[in-house]
């Protein structure tokens, strides 16, 4: 491996041109590509295999015409203080607003509130449901505003009117002001690590190329492939994380080796086929983590992950043969102000930062090592009152109208009003459908915890049937989702005494499916990821138990950041500062990407680092010296790649959106905690324990597994028998 990517690594160097031009020409290509692909259609969420998707694909079957999924807008009207919707000024208002909000050619319906009897007790709030023929989505522009328009019309005559629901969903997609910050404040990483303004961007200049192609690359297969819009949001958030981190590490193995004396061609070449090495297991690591969220059956997570690990595929090889190109074009450039003034490249100091750390924690491993585990493990206590949901306008700023639409509805017909579910019912084959459904209804609405069920609105068939049930808590509360579950648990005995089945769907419904699945996938995408892995590391590093450290204290780090992440934005602890006005619960989504993003990060750290500790130790240093080693050469850079990672992750943060702020505050807590904690403080500690234990692979293993020298055993041999030039002789050849 090592000996490939060296000879890779130079012939870039030597055919730069080729190298950049064939880089540009493949840009040129995607991107001209994506100019002429049709535009991609944004996929309807789907997840085959529970029981809210099943009534979904039911509705869709048998009332055709209309979209089950289809976006709907719920319009509330609240009387001035005093006042009544139900007076005649006002009541008036209501229906001419509701009669303009169904004049729209994409709208199914638009439920008047005073023959659907959507008032409250007091008359003081009534609804509107506006019923869509198509997605959110697919919603255009003319519709959108239209709802507007209506909306403002009505407050003009005095009534307070807010709209909730999907229909008032802005479409986003990736890119914005939170990447600009990450980029931003990567630059000043950069800079501050290497001193030069070249060394900086050149890594920016690779990772933004490799981001251009991957997205035009998505762009062009999108209808080929039924890939949508949001897709590309992994890939882009990713695929500009590792392109700066990977080709940080090469820039930083290039100027180590041109430290040593080596020629500009000979330091690109040993960079390639040493750091490289370590880049390409790096890389390995996290799209076996990304294509792991196929295990999850989520389609649309499937392709997200898929796209996200093409876009690390391609920071990949762009390390690999456009950093060594760029390098040959400004060899000087990416070195020291100092260097390029003087003529001269200072070796690399032997005690550093780095170094001195690392001689703190060799001194004292177990008050480290309990520390690090203590802590993590403390915040990881929250972890324990995890709920899973799917946040919706209630975790919404009440400076929006959709979170004033919910605070409304609440108010006026309770917490269960914003969140209906569902109840599909097929009497298909049933000889007297309408009884069946009408005893459906009854035993439904008789339950527990129900506040009221709506009239059924049967298909043209007459064989299917559909009605709402309000719940008396709200969508979030647990009482509900044990609602759910009774309702649900009744079938059996319905089925027998009408020969009819009814499904419970609905977006309450719905996200209580899926955080099912969710938990319920998330052990075995664990075996699968992280089983992967550990093999992967075996044959990185030819060691048992560090794999086995390394998935551990990946674990320990997930289950930290989770814990904080309840902390903050379930219980509430420090919401304030993170700008949270309402706690909930935590996206269903959340462990998953956590996992999976996370995982890829921290084997990348974990690989950079303790990659050069192996390098040592197979060169003859003790295992305390190969630490020192490691930390030496790798800390500054892997403390200055995870910095990158914080940064570009914690500008999600500052976003106006719950679930945006939620997941931008994970990551970026997992990546302060495995990196800093983990791979800084534990693992050292660990392998200062160990010893030479650290490094024992049974013989057995050993034979089975394939060779690969990542440490670079043949290019130290082959540095070894050619002598380094004189540094200032090193300059000369590079100038000419």
């Amino acid at each position: 491996m090592a000996t490939f990517l060296y000879r890779l690594g130079r012939l870039a160097f030597r055919r730069r041109w080729y190298a950049a031009l064939v880089w540009a020409a493949v840009l040129a290509a995607v991107g001209l590509g994506a100019m002429k692909a049709p535009a991609a259609a944004e996929e309807a969420f789907s997840m085959p295999g529970i029981e809210s998707q099943k009534a979904f694909d039911l509705m869709e079957q048998r009332f055709p015409g209309t979209s089950a999924d289809g976006a709907t807008a719920r319009v509330v009207f609240v009387a001035p203080d005093g006042g009544k919707v139900t007076a005649a000024e006002s009541k008036g208002t209501v229906e001419k607003t509701v009669k303009e909000l169904g004049d729209g050619s994409q709208v199914a319906s638009a439920v008047d509130p005073f023959q659907a009897k959507a008032v409250s007790k007091d008359g003081t709030t009534a609804y509107a449901t506006v019923t869509y023929k198509v997605g959110p989505e697919e919603l255009t522009d003319a519709s959108r505003s239209q709802l507007v328009k209506a909306l403002d019309e009505a407050r003009d005559s005095g009534l307070t009117v807010e709209a909730g629901g999907t229909a008032m969903e802005e479409n986003g997609g990736p890119g914005g002001a939170a990447e600009l910050i990450g980029v931003a404040i990567a630059a000043v990483v950069l800079l501050v690590t290497f001193g030069s303004l070249a060394a900086a961007g050149l890594p920016l200049l690779t990772a933004v190329i490799g981001v251009g192609v991957s997205m035009a690359t998505i762009l062009t297969l999108a209808s080929t492939l039924g890939l949508s819009t949001t897709t590309g949001t992994l890939a882009m958030m990713l695929g500009l994380a590792v392109g700066i981190d990977y080709a940080l590490f090469v820039v930083s193995r290039y100027r180590e080796e041109r430290a040593k004396g080596r020629t500009p061609e000979e330091a690109t070449a040993l960079a390639t086929g040493t750091a490289g090495s370590a880049v390409v297991f790096a890389g390995l690591t996290v799209v076996i983590a990304l294509a792991g969220l196929a295990v999850v059956g989520i389609p649309m997570l499937t392709k997200m992950g898929l796209a996200a690990a093409g876009a690390v595929v391609v920071g990949v090889l762009i390390a690999l043969t456009l950093v060594p190109a760029l390098l040959g074009f400004w060899p000087n450039a990416v070195l020291t102000r100092k260097a390029r003034r003087t003529g001269r490249v200072e070796k690399e100091a032997q005690d550093n930062g780095g170094t001195r750390w690392a001689r703190f924690v060799l001194r004292r491993p177990v008050p480290v090592l309990l520390l690090g585990v203590v802590g993590l493990g403390a915040l990881a206590v929250p972890m324990a009152d995890l709920q899973l949901g799917m946040p919706g306008d209630e975790a919404k700023s009440t400076s929006t109208t959709e979170r004033r639409a919910y605070d409304a509805l609440a108010d006026g017909f309770g917490p269960g009003f914003n969140g209906p579910l569902t109840v599909v019912v097929d009497a298909k084959g049933d000889s007297d459908a309408k009884g069946a459904v009408e005893t459906i209804s009854k035993e439904i609405g008789a339950t527990e915890g129900v506040v009221s069920v709506s009239p059924a609105r049967f298909n043209e068939s007459g064989d299917t049937a559909v009605f709402s049930v309000v719940p008396s808590t709200a969508p979030t509360d647990q009482k509900t989702t044990d609602l759910v579950n009774t309702i649900r648990g009744e079938r059996t005995g319905v089925e027998a005494e009408t020969g009819a089945t009814f499904e419970v769907t609905g977006t309450t419904a719905l996200n209580i499916d899926i955080s099912d699945k969710v938990s319920g996938a998330l052990v075995p995408y664990l075996i699968v990821v992280v089983g992967l892995a550990i093999i992967l590391l075996m044959v990185v590093f030819r060691s048992l138990l560090v794999p086995l450290k390394a998935a551990l204290g990946f674990l320990l780090s997930v289950l930290a950041s989770l814990g904080v992440v309840v902390l903050v934005f379930q219980q509430g602890h420090g919401a304030d500062l993170m700008g949270v006005e309402q706690t909930g619960p935590i996206m269903s989504l959340m462990p998953i990407f956590l996992v999976g993003i996370v995982f890829g990060l921290a084997m990348d750290y974990e690989v950079f680092l303790v990659s050069r500790m192996r390098e040592a130790y197979v060169h003859g240093e003790s295992p305390a010296q190969a630490v020192t080693s490691g930390f030496r050469h790798s800390a500054r850079v892997v403390v200055a790649a995870a910095l990158i990672m914080i940064a570009v992750f914690a500008g999600f943060i500052g976003e106006s959106e719950s679930m945006i702020k939620m997941i931008g505050f994970g990551l970026a807590t997992a990546v302060l905690f495995d990196a800093f904690v983990v791979r800084m403080a534990i693992v050292p500690a660990v392998l200062a324990l160990l010893g030479h234990k650290a490094w024992w692979l049974p013989g057995w293993l050993d034979r089975l597994l394939p060779r690969v020298d990542v440490e670079g055993e043949a290019l130290s041999r082959r540095a070894d028998a050619d002598p380094a030039p004189s540094d200032t002789a090193d300059l000369e050849v590079a100038r000419t």
